[in-house]
Protein backbone atom coordinates (compact mmCIF):
# COMPACT_ATOMS: atom_id res chain seq x y z
CA UNK A 1 0.00 0.00 0.00
CA UNK A 2 1.48 3.53 -0.82
CA UNK A 3 1.32 6.44 0.53
CA UNK A 4 -1.78 7.49 -1.64
CA UNK A 5 -3.39 4.58 -0.97
CA UNK A 6 -2.96 4.74 2.78
CA UNK A 7 -4.42 8.40 2.95
CA UNK A 8 -7.50 7.46 1.09
CA UNK A 9 -8.39 4.00 3.42
CA UNK A 10 -7.30 6.66 6.84
CA UNK A 11 -10.01 9.49 5.56
CA UNK A 12 -12.19 6.69 4.45
CA UNK A 13 -11.41 5.09 8.83
CA UNK A 14 -11.98 8.75 10.11
CA UNK A 15 -14.97 9.92 12.43
CA UNK A 16 -16.96 12.51 11.96
CA UNK A 17 -15.42 14.75 14.44
CA UNK A 18 -12.24 13.75 12.95
CA UNK A 19 -13.20 14.88 9.46
CA UNK A 20 -15.05 17.93 11.02
CA UNK A 21 -11.75 19.34 12.70
CA UNK A 22 -9.79 18.70 9.67
CA UNK A 23 -11.80 20.72 7.52
CA UNK A 24 -12.12 23.50 10.31
CA UNK A 25 -8.19 23.41 10.28
CA UNK A 26 -7.82 23.78 6.25
CA UNK A 27 -9.81 26.87 6.73
CA UNK A 28 -8.46 28.48 9.95
CA UNK A 29 -6.40 31.18 8.46
CA UNK A 30 -9.11 32.11 5.89
CA UNK A 31 -11.56 31.89 9.18
CA UNK A 32 -9.26 34.24 11.37
CA UNK A 33 -8.64 37.13 8.86
CA UNK A 34 -12.21 37.83 8.44
CA UNK A 35 -12.66 37.52 12.31
CA UNK A 36 -10.20 39.96 12.95
CA UNK A 37 -11.14 42.26 9.82
CA UNK A 38 -14.44 42.01 12.20
CA UNK A 39 -12.91 42.67 15.55
CA UNK A 40 -9.51 44.43 15.14
CA UNK A 41 -8.30 42.57 18.12
CA UNK A 42 -6.52 38.77 17.94
CA UNK A 43 -7.84 37.56 20.84
CA UNK A 44 -11.57 38.37 20.30
CA UNK A 45 -11.08 36.89 16.77
CA UNK A 46 -9.57 33.87 18.11
CA UNK A 47 -12.84 33.47 20.48
CA UNK A 48 -15.47 34.31 17.75
CA UNK A 49 -13.21 31.37 15.63
CA UNK A 50 -13.91 29.01 18.72
CA UNK A 51 -17.62 30.35 18.71
CA UNK A 52 -18.24 29.84 15.17
CA UNK A 53 -16.46 26.36 15.52
CA UNK A 54 -18.80 25.26 18.14
CA UNK A 55 -21.83 26.67 16.34
CA UNK A 56 -20.87 24.67 13.59
CA UNK A 57 -20.24 21.59 15.49
CA UNK A 58 -23.88 21.84 17.04
CA UNK A 59 -25.49 22.44 13.46
CA UNK A 60 -23.40 20.19 10.96
CA UNK A 61 -26.41 18.49 10.77
CA UNK A 62 -27.51 21.43 8.77
CA UNK A 63 -25.10 21.00 6.11
CA UNK A 64 -26.22 19.02 3.52
CA UNK A 65 -23.62 19.17 0.79
CA UNK A 66 -19.95 18.66 2.20
CA UNK A 67 -18.36 20.51 -0.70
CA UNK A 68 -20.23 23.71 0.75
CA UNK A 69 -18.35 23.65 3.94
CA UNK A 70 -16.14 26.85 3.68
CA UNK A 71 -18.83 29.13 2.63
CA UNK A 72 -21.10 27.77 5.27
CA UNK A 73 -18.62 27.62 8.31
CA UNK A 74 -17.59 31.72 7.10
CA UNK A 75 -21.20 32.51 6.93
CA UNK A 76 -21.38 31.40 10.50
CA UNK A 77 -18.30 33.05 11.46
CA UNK A 78 -19.61 36.26 9.97
CA UNK A 79 -23.00 35.73 11.77
CA UNK A 80 -21.20 34.96 15.36
CA UNK A 81 -18.71 38.43 14.16
CA UNK A 82 -22.12 40.44 13.92
CA UNK A 83 -23.70 39.14 16.79
CA UNK A 84 -20.03 40.15 18.68
CA UNK A 85 -20.56 43.72 17.46
CA UNK A 86 -24.03 44.34 18.14
CA UNK A 87 -23.60 43.17 21.76
CA UNK A 88 -20.82 45.57 21.96
CA UNK A 89 -22.96 48.54 20.81
CA UNK A 90 -25.37 47.69 23.56
CA UNK A 91 -22.89 47.52 26.31
CA UNK A 92 -20.26 50.71 25.00
CA UNK A 93 -21.86 54.17 24.54
CA UNK A 94 -21.67 55.89 21.39
CA UNK A 95 -19.11 57.59 20.98
CA UNK A 96 -16.62 55.56 23.21
CA UNK A 97 -14.11 53.69 22.23
CA UNK A 98 -12.65 50.74 23.50
CA UNK A 99 -9.08 50.56 24.63
CA UNK A 100 -7.30 47.64 23.86
CA UNK A 101 -4.06 48.15 26.13
CA UNK A 102 -2.76 44.59 25.34
CA UNK A 103 -2.24 45.10 21.52
CA UNK A 104 1.51 45.25 20.44
CA UNK A 105 0.74 45.31 16.92
CA UNK A 106 1.91 48.31 15.19
CA UNK A 107 -0.68 49.96 12.90
CA UNK A 108 -0.31 52.57 10.04
CA UNK A 109 -2.37 56.19 10.03
CA UNK A 110 -3.32 54.79 6.51
CA UNK A 111 -4.48 51.32 7.83
CA UNK A 112 -6.35 52.86 10.46
CA UNK A 113 -7.84 55.59 8.63
CA UNK A 114 -9.37 52.71 6.11
CA UNK A 115 -10.79 50.92 9.42
CA UNK A 116 -12.55 53.94 10.70
CA UNK A 117 -13.65 54.32 7.22
CA UNK A 118 -15.31 51.06 6.92
CA UNK A 119 -16.58 51.35 10.67
CA UNK A 120 -18.28 54.34 8.90
CA UNK A 121 -20.17 51.95 6.00
CA UNK A 122 -23.49 50.16 6.48
CA UNK A 123 -22.70 46.88 7.70
CA UNK A 124 -24.39 44.90 4.50
CA UNK A 125 -22.20 46.24 2.34
CA UNK A 126 -18.91 46.15 4.56
CA UNK A 127 -19.04 42.75 5.12
CA UNK A 128 -18.90 42.40 0.99
CA UNK A 129 -15.76 45.00 1.11
CA UNK A 130 -14.59 43.02 3.77
CA UNK A 131 -14.53 39.28 2.15
CA UNK A 132 -13.55 41.11 -1.52
CA UNK A 133 -10.61 43.36 -0.85
CA UNK A 134 -9.37 41.59 3.04
CA UNK A 135 -10.09 38.56 2.15
CA UNK A 136 -9.79 38.67 -1.73
CA UNK A 137 -12.45 36.27 -2.49
CA UNK A 138 -14.76 36.68 -5.84
CA UNK A 139 -17.82 37.53 -6.75
CA UNK A 140 -19.50 34.50 -6.78
CA UNK A 141 -17.75 32.85 -3.81
CA UNK A 142 -19.15 35.99 -1.46
CA UNK A 143 -22.62 35.45 -2.86
CA UNK A 144 -22.48 31.83 -1.92
CA UNK A 145 -21.34 33.11 1.36
CA UNK A 146 -23.33 35.21 1.85
CA UNK A 147 -26.39 32.88 0.31
CA UNK A 148 -27.12 36.32 -2.23
CA UNK A 149 -27.66 36.47 -5.56
CA UNK A 150 -24.23 37.88 -7.56
CA UNK A 151 -25.96 40.89 -8.57
CA UNK A 152 -26.79 41.89 -4.65
CA UNK A 153 -23.44 41.37 -3.95
CA UNK A 154 -22.15 43.47 -6.63
CA UNK A 155 -24.75 46.33 -5.76
CA UNK A 156 -23.21 46.30 -1.81
CA UNK A 157 -20.12 46.68 -3.08
CA UNK A 158 -20.92 49.61 -5.32
CA UNK A 159 -23.02 51.68 -2.54
CA UNK A 160 -19.65 50.13 0.25
CA UNK A 161 -17.40 51.74 -2.25
CA UNK A 162 -19.57 54.89 -2.77
CA UNK A 163 -20.15 55.35 1.41
CA UNK A 164 -16.28 54.58 1.83
CA UNK A 165 -15.40 57.78 -0.70
CA UNK A 166 -17.73 59.90 0.71
CA UNK A 167 -16.43 59.27 4.53
CA UNK A 168 -13.13 59.90 3.51
CA UNK A 169 -13.96 63.12 1.18
CA UNK A 170 -15.64 64.50 4.15
CA UNK A 171 -12.30 63.68 6.13
CA UNK A 172 -10.39 65.11 3.75
CA UNK A 173 -8.35 61.39 3.04
CA UNK A 174 -9.85 61.41 -0.31
CA UNK A 175 -9.16 63.54 -3.69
Amino acid sequence: MNFEQRDLATADDDTEEERFFRQVAEQKRILYGIAYSYLRNEADALEMLQEATCRAWIKRGSLKDSGRFAPWIIRILINCCNDELKRRSRIVPSGQEVEDSGSTVMTSDRKLDMERALDAVKPKYRQVLVLKYYRDLTIPEIAEILDRPEGTVKTWMNKGLKQLREHMRRKGEYR
